[in-house]
């Protein structure tokens, strides 16, 4: 990791020092993505073969899972992880379901009541890697929301694997929250057919879930080209830290790698006032990632990963808001007294026990969260992700008469004289 001192960096070094990975690389996956997607768009399932093929290796007569598929993943399934899996799809369902959104309807003057109406978005489309460890996490994460909104089709797509399977854990996952439809097609391939439709795949409203930069690139082209909408930048994983002298550096260390081992493309920060713990942080980083299976992959995220060394607490803060973080651990002594200052991230947690790992699997918050700095202006997914909220409205003869002279002089004022004669007639009045 690379260790540096935030108030020796001229303006420029900051900002290179924050810039992630994958923006650097942005430019040179958008046309590949652009191929894919019209390749899919132009051909469907052909050309979903092939780039199957090229790219996972194996060649699929069907993409759609079987209900023999299934029945196999059923069996092949530990009762330990499916145990696992229940539990916490049930926080997860207890979570969201909390935080629903509800109608509501309010006289805003006489005669006049405005409502709000909530509708589940038609069909949607999931998304779930498995490009180098299967996720049935995600499949939960996005399954259970898409069940309490009442979508009327649910849709998943996973990269199948050199079998030409997909992941067992992952199908009993999306069985376990009512998904409709599986498809065993991954990448951007996977969001092109999603958005525009092929052969086998129906065409979805809106598409969730994260991804690689592919993935993501993918996400943003459907949704500019308006073929269908997207949650959110959700790319490459990503955490920062902020530590205090009082943190307990294995800790630290063990997050930071349990965000590096995603990807080569995933970043991770620590920053801390306390120069011996960003020492001994990077000791720990050394010692630990050496026992990791996936150790080559967590050594690549290092090597664009950061140890910060800043001023005060406060000015963490104020770094990791303009860095916007994925994940905010906040390995503080008194991690809530701290919790006003977090403007923009996509998920918090807080304290020495609480690892980012619980979000990722069992606490019940969703882990699909935005990530590049899209924190700033995204939530991470929720049941409202889900839906469409509606705007009601109904007046009365009375209602217009207390309402129509507002929108009579506001008309006026903009010089739109349709609509001011759309009131003035109801009034009997001239526009």
């Amino acid at each position: 990791m690379n260790v540096l001192d935030w108030n020796t960096l001229d303006a420029d070094a900051q900002a290179r020092a924050l810039t992630r990975p994958v923006q650097a690389v942005a430019a040179q996956t958008r046309e590949a993505v652009a191929a894919l997607v019209e390749q899919v768009r132009g051909v469907g399932d052909i050309a979903l073969r092939e780039i199957t093929a090229r790219f996972d290796g194996v060649t699929l007569e069907k993409f759609e899972v079987s209900e023999a598929e299934f029945a196999a993943a059923e069996l092949a399934v530990p009762a330990e992880l499916r145990i696992a899996m229940q539990q916490a799809a049930e926080r997860i369902d207890a979570y969201h379901r909390a935080g629903m959104a509800r109608p509501y309807s309010v006289e805003t003057a006489p005669g006049v009541v405005c409502e709000k109406i909530i509708r589940p978005i038609g069909r949607v489309g999931l998304y779930v890697p498995a490009g180098s460890a299967p996720l049935p996490s995600t499949a939960l994460m996005l399954g259970m929301p898409a069940r309490l909104a009442g979508c009327r089709e649910v849709v998943l797509c996973t990269p199948p694997r050199k079998d030409g399977s997909a992941d067992p854990a992952v199908l009993v996952a999306a069985r376990l929250t009512g998904v409709h439809k599986v498809f065993k097609i991954g990448g951007a391939q996977a969001i092109a057919a999603m958005a525009w439709g092929t052969e086998t795949v129906p065409s979805c409203d809106k598409l969730f879930g994260p991804g690689n930069g592919y993935v993501t690139e993918a996400k943003q082209q459907v949704a500019q080209a308006g073929a269908a909408a997207i949650d959110m930048p959700a790319g490459p994983s990503e955490v920062l830290v902020v530590a205090d002298a009082g943190a307990v550096p294995a800790f630290v260390a063990a997050d930071l790698l349990s965000q590096a081992e995603h990807g080569p493309d995933s970043q991770v920060i620590l920053l801390s006032d306390d120069a011996a713990l960003i020492a001994a942080v990077q000791a720990e980083v050394e010692a630990q990632v050496v026992r990791l299976a996936r150790e080559n992959i967590a050594r690549k995220a290092l090597d664009a990963s950061l140890l910060l060394k800043v001023d005060s607490i406060e000015q963490a803060f104020a770094i990791s808001n303009r860095y916007a973080p994925e994940h905010l651990i906040l390995a503080l002594r008194q991690p809530r007294d701290w919790l006003d200052l977090v403007e923009a991230a996509g998920s918090v947690f807080m304290g020495d026990y609480t690892p980012e790992a619980l979000g990722d699997y069992c606490s019940g918050t969703n882990h699909v969260l935005p990530t590049a700095g899209a924190a700033r202006a995204y939530s991470g997914v929720s049941v409202a992700s889900f839906q469409n909220q509606i705007s009601v409205q109904a007046a009365s003869r009375e209602g217009i008469a207390n309402i129509g002279p507002c929108a009579l002089t506001l008309a006026r004022a903009e010089g739109l004289g349709a609509h001011a004669n759309a009131v003035a007639v109801r009034l009997g009045v001239a526009p």
